[in-house]
């Protein structure tokens, strides 16, 4: 019994995995690359709101009224590994991925769903 105890409460300190996705259109090749501290829990909530035509992404959400959820795949790009930083710096190292992950798949214009963020 005591075991079954130890492994419930080391899943329950363990961290979902966190970092980098893609939800991509296999119909035209479009993607929108995106990150999170829960990857699954991201999942399910994108496919959530594509499911109910409320996903905040219009052109996705548009695409995907039109071809249909079996046309979209959800793929993880690259997780954080958690152990080697400390959790303060979770949200900034995944930030930094993503950036990595929008720099080299540049998902904006005809090629993906991303909208170029502004500098100021």
């Amino acid at each position: 019994m005591d075991r079954k105890k130890e492994l419930k409460l080391a899943y329950k300190e363990t961290p979902p995995p966190m970092g980098v996705y893609q939800i991509k259109n296999t119909v035209n090749g479009k993607i929108l690359v995106g990150s999170g501290m829960n990857l699954p829990g991201k999942h399910n909530s994108c496919l959530f709101q594509l499911k109910i035509n409320r996903h905040p992404n219009t052109e996705l959400q548009a695409d995907w009224n039109t071809a249909g959820p079996t046309a979209f795949t959800f793929e993880i790009l690259e997780t954080l590994k958690y152990q080697e930083l400390p959790e303060s710096q979770w949200r900034k190292a995944i930030a930094e991925l993503e950036d990595k992950w929008l720099a080299k798949l540049s998902p904006y214009g005809d090629k993906g769903y991303n909208k170029l963020k502004l500098k100021n």
